[in-house]
């Protein structure tokens, strides 16, 4: 796993899910190499009450019901579509429960305006064509059909950005389950294997882009994930994610809970601030979800790694919050500075502690960028 820049979930946590597999006498739907009770754990974490002989850790960090009508919904002859806010965790929800269900979370279709029906159905090797003329042999499976071939999940990330043609070649994939290949004589229809499904995510902000149609919503069980509010989880999902960096890079390099606490407030202060706003111009063009702060205190911990003392100050996070979040000139610098100013300048004189380097460093990298 060393070798890979990014292992996927199945890989990952592959002693776990054998360990899970092995000591698992629940029914299993269809071909699923665990029970939809082993699944919950895998993702959510064991308790004490589940009496196992070993700790699972917890990977996704939401509401038990979500994972729960999931992973039903994945048993059911429908397909899932996780919608919610960007950086609520939908993809990362969605590789968990492939690797769960089939350990195989690689089987992606990428939708944006240049996918095609080729990506989600099959396109031929053209060299083969030639030489050969079109065959099974000659054709390329996309990612969901050969989910459907093995049985399989197949996912399908950012289904909005999508046209409406490609959408409408899914419907015919949920509803038939098979796909048929004209071009050949015979042998030209790939049927859908038991456990088979789809799960597909969309970004509640995308509507508009390409709206699904009635036909495609009937196809699909809508599940959707709510943006984390409560600080508490919140700064959990932070803690487990800037762990895994630390992991990764090797990095020994202590992140103290003070400034955990002043990235999380900076954030929900953003946050009501954009929620107060009277137009767009007024708001960060950035969602300000946990994703980017997760992406904010990486950034922070990289730089104090590398050019830094390997201690992360208020200084350095300050630096990086504004970097991270400043991506129009000179709107965002503008609400930035209004918000060092209005809020955080009145709390560094009242609470004191990490406050102040946090706002000098923040004026710092403000100037620099202006």
């Amino acid at each position: 796993m060393s070798d890979l820049l990014r292992a996927p979930a199945e890989i990952k946590y592959a002693e776990e899910l054998d360990w899970l597999e092995s000591v698992d006498d629940n029914p299993k739907p269809f071909s699923w190499r665990l029970s939809p009770k082993m699944i919950r754990l895998f993702i959510l974490g064991s308790e004490r009450a589940d009496g196992l002989d070993r700790e699972i850790s917890q990977k996704w960090f939401g509401d038990r019901s979500i994972v729960e009508r999931a992973i039903v919904t994945l048993a059911s002859d429908r397909g899932l579509l996780l919608i919610g806010d960007p950086g609520t965790g939908k993809s990362w929800l969605a590789e968990l429960l492939a690797a769960a269900v089939c350990r195989n979370s690689t089987l992606v279709v990428q939708g944006t305006a240049g996918t095609t029906e080729d990506h989600i159905k099959y396109s031929w090797n053209v060299s083969m064509v030639i030489a050969k003329g079109q065959s099974r042999e000659s054709m390329i499976p996309s990612p969901i059909m050969t989910a459907m071939e093995s049985g399989l999940i197949g996912r399908f990330e950012e289904l909005t950005r999508s046209t409406s043609d490609v959408q409408d070649a899914l419907i015919s994939i949920l509803s038939e389950k098979y796909i048929s290949v004209p071009e050949l004589d015979s042998d030209n229809i790939v049927f859908a294997k038991p456990g088979f499904s789809v799960i597909a995510t969309a970004n509640s902000r995308d509507r508009g882009v390409n709206d699904l149609s009635s036909a495609l919503k009937r196809r699909f069980n809508f599940v959707r994930i709510p943006v984390v509010t409560n600080k508490k989880s919140e700064a959990e999902i932070v803690r487990f994610r800037t762990e895994e960096l630390l992991r990764r890079h090797q990095i020994e390099l202590d992140v103290p809970p003070t400034l955990l606490d002043v990235l999380l407030q900076s954030f929900a202060d953003l946050r009501a601030s954009a929620a107060a706003a009277g137009s767009d111009d007024e708001k960060l063009e950035s969602a300000l979800s946990t994703a980017e702060q997760i992406g904010v205190l990486e950034d922070a911990i990289l730089h104090s790694n590398f050019f830094g003392e390997r201690t992360l100050t208020a200084r350095t996070l300050a630096s990086s919050l504004v970097g991270s979040l400043a991506r129009r000139e000179p709107e965002d610098l503008a609400i930035l500075n209004k918000y060092l100013h209005g809020v955080v300048e009145p709390r560094s004189k009242e609470e004191g502690g990490s406050w102040p380097e946090f706002l000098e460093g923040g004026r710092d990298t403000i100037a620099t960028l202006s």
